[in-house]
Order: C-alpha cells, then structure tokens, then sequence
C-alpha cells in the first residue's frame, strides 16, 4: 500500500516538472506588486503605434503610453515598476493575456463587445476610425474599390469591416485579401495586388509617411475604433488602477504631451485629438 501511494505521488510531481505553464496566480494587481514587474504586450511593426526604429529602439505611442500607465501604477504603489515589454500580433493579444503571458495589452485594440467575452478592456485611451489607403490619384471614393481587392490583416475588426463596407456598396462578391501583419498589407498595396488597404486611418497614415507624396487616405471614415488596454478578465483592482493612471494623466496633461509627440501638427502622422477621456469624479 505504501509503495502505491509514492507512486502516485512521484507521478503527480512528474507532472508538474513537465507542464510548467500551471500556475495559480492571484489577482494581477497583488502580482504585480510582489514582484515589481508589469508584462506588457506591445505590437512591434504598428507605425507610429509601436515599433522598431532605424536605431532598433522600440517606440511609439502606445509604448510611451503604456510606460506612463506602469509608471504611475508603482507610484500608487509605492514602489518602481519595471516595465517587461513583450512582442504582440493580431493574432495573441487576447491569447497572450487569458494564458498570463502578459498583465496588459496595450495593442490598437478596438473594444468590441464579443472580445469583452473573453478579457477587460480599460476606458478608451485612443479614438480612431477605419480609412482606406490607396496609391495617390487613383480613387475618389469608396465605391471605387466596388470589384477590386482590398488588403486587411487577419483576426481584426479592420477585416470585418473592409467586408461590410463592399457589401453595403453593392459588391456581391467582396475580394478583402487578410495578410499576417501590416507590412505584409503595406508590400500588396505596392506592388499592385490590391487596390487599397483597408484598417484603422493612423496604422495608415504611418505607412503612407514612409513614402511621402505616393499615397492617400480615400473617404470617410467607415467605422469607429475606440481602443483599449486589454486587460485579465474579472480582475477589477487591476483594471482600477489601469483606468486611474489614464486618467491622471489626461487630467494633468501628460496624455496630450504624449499625443502630440506622436500625432500632433509637425508630426508626419498628423491626427487631430477630437475626443475626451472619460473622466471619474
């Protein structure tokens, strides 16, 4: 009897020495705190969002956002945070934070209600819409693009919408091409195998600054795209002090700071501000 139950027990911490990914973490904040370390999710080739630059810096928009967040965060803590920066896609910035790989994505990601299914998102920190881009001179209009192919990147609102669109225009039969990641939609548009490129107006306005004069941004905007920090489902200490730190930040104006280092009038991603943050009393 007694050899069985070292079997069993010598099994089950096989077990765990194998499939190191269990975990019983508690609630995101307290983790936080006890190890002064926030994983944070970033995209990686979103221009001007987050990115690599020509000194193989990793900046952006949402990279100064997100650092501002965790260093506000430590503040109300007490303590100093350090800010662990992790590569994101389309594909894993829901994926990344339902496993624990990451305690915030700070990623375009549009709030939408069947991914608040999933995970929490913050307020809205960020207010775009979708747009298409299209080399200069060719299309006036959306309904230009009615028959012709449409770039879109996969597992985004962008796709869906670029659809609905084409449909609403009376396309029968909407050619919207999903590609793995920006630079992907950016090459198809140059090389001509698609008409367009269709998704949030900003990524746009990024890639067409690489080639100043060659392409431009055609009608109006055809959806809104509030974004949010993705955060763990049902963890409401942690989604708390996310929204706080945004919102001391537009309340003493290191939000518009931030913005208009990125967006602002001599930027060449010009974006005017035209939203508030929601604000708490």
């Amino acid at each position: 009897m007694q050899k069985r139950v070292w079997k069993s027990v010598l099994a089950l911490a096989v077990v765990f020495m194998l499939v190191p990914c269990i975990c019983f973490a508690g609630p995101t904040y307290d983790k936080v705190k006890e190890a002064g370390v926030v994983k944070a999710g970033l995209m990686y080739n979103s221009i001007p969002a987050a990115y690599f630059n020509d000194k193989n810096e990793w900046v952006g928009f949402d990279v100064d956002i997100a650092s501002e967040v965790v260093k506000r965060i430590g503040q109300s803590m007490g303590k100093e945070l350090k800010m662990e920066k992790i590569k994101l896609n389309n594909k894993t910035r829901i994926s990344f934070l339902t496993s624990g790989r990451i305690d915030m994505s700070t990623a375009n990601m549009t709030h939408k209600r069947e991914r608040d299914k999933t995970i929490d998102f913050s307020i809205t920190y960020f207010f775009d819409g979708e747009k298409i881009l299209a080399k200069k001179g060719k299309y006036k209009s959306h309904k230009d693009f009615v028959g012709k192919k449409l770039a879109s990147m996969q597992g985004t609102t962008s796709e869906k919408n670029a659809v609905n669109l084409l449909k609403s225009l009376g396309d029968k039969n909407p050619k919207v091409i999903s590609f793995q990641d920006e630079p992907s939609c950016f090459l198809a548009l140059r090389q001509g195998k698609v008409a367009g490129w269709a998704t949030d107006s900003t990524i746009l306005i990024g890639y067409a600054a690489k080639e100043p004069g060659k392409y431009e941004l055609v009608g109006d905007f055809f959806s809104d795209e509030p974004y949010g920090i993705g955060l763990p489902e049902n963890d409401s200490d942690w989604r708390d002090a996310v929204n706080f730190a945004i919102q001391d930040m537009w309340r003493d104006g290191t939000y518009m700071k931030i913005y208009n280092k990125w967006y602002g009038a001599d930027t060449p991603y010009y974006f005017p501000m035209t939203e508030k943050i929601e604000m708490w009393p």
